[in-house]
């Protein structure tokens, strides 16, 4: 059997630790594998401004995929790579929709700026003091990388499903958060479907990525992957996807993994 050509990787709950921190045996096993040009990407849900916290682990191919698929950033440059954006009035007509099925839900928008909120709506994590808070329609004057919904009654399965047929089609959900917070997407863009794009250009196939991850935003990167790994403690739907399963993410599984597959 080839060894893997690529490696991707989710970040929370699965490479990075639950301190937020990256232990020093799995930066040694990345740093090796980048000797051996291996590139590893960082496929994430976080958007720019929390995934850079990891980039001084992402090797000399520079490259991380942010947002879901919104965006790939080429760190090397600290330059946009490629946007994937959802345009205003498609964002607007969708966020009315489930608002309208699902009344009680509040957004926000993620772009290159930072994240933007509406009044109402409860952030779990810090926010930037220059961060803007107006009604949606003035959040939505511009493309956005990615919309956050959130709604602080129903669970995450069922804000899901209500939204998913509200949203008919028209734009990527998914989750990744204990709380009840969807993560929107422009049409057709997921983790693994700008992962593909990403390993076209570097010439390398499904067949040849070896992907890990532990949360429902990232089933399509583990199903597109040649090899999949879901964490020990993964959500349910991703241990039934993924073809193995890795130590958790306190136990340094994605560079325990990587050690025996590639004989480090």
């Amino acid at each position: 059997m080839s060894l893997p050509k690529l490696v991707a990787t989710d970040l929370d709950g699965t490479l990075v630790r639950a301190d937020g921190t990256v232990s020093d045996y799995t930066r040694d096993v990345l740093e090796e594998l980048d000797r051996r040009d291996v590139p590893v990407v960082f496929v994430t849900g976080r958007p720019l401004r929390w995934a850079e916290e990891v980039f001084p682990y992402v090797g000399r191919h520079g490259l991380a995929v942010v947002s879901n698929g919104a965006l790939v950033w080429d760190v090397a440059r600290d330059a946009v790579h490629l946007e994937r954006v959802i345009e205003p009035a498609l964002a607007l007509a969708v966020c009315r929709a489930i608002r309208d099925a699902v009344p009680g839900t509040t957004y926000a928008v993620e772009d290159l700026a930072g994240i933007a909120l509406e009044p109402e709506f409860v952030e779990r994590y810090a926010v930037p003091e220059d961060a803007r808070r107006a009604p949606l329609e003035q959040l939505l004057d511009r493309p956005t990388l990615k919309l956050l919904a959130r709604h602080e009654e129903l669970g995450p399965q069922e804000f899901w499903d209500l939204a998913e047929v509200a949203t008919g089609g028209r734009l990527v959900i998914t989750w990744s958060s204990s709380t009840s917070l969807l993560e929107i997407s422009g049409p057709g863009v997921t983790k693994a479907s700008t992962l593909a794009l990403l390993c076209d250009r570097l010439g390398v196939g499904a067949a040849d990525v070896i992907a890990f991850g532990d949360m429902p935003n990232d089933l399509p990167m583990l199903t597109w992957a040649g090899t999949s790994y879901a964490m020990a403690d993964a959500h349910p739907t991703v241990t039934e996807a993924a073809d193995h399963v890795a130590p958790g993410h306190e136990e340094d599984g994605v560079a325990r993994v990587l050690a025996g597959v590639f004989g480090l």
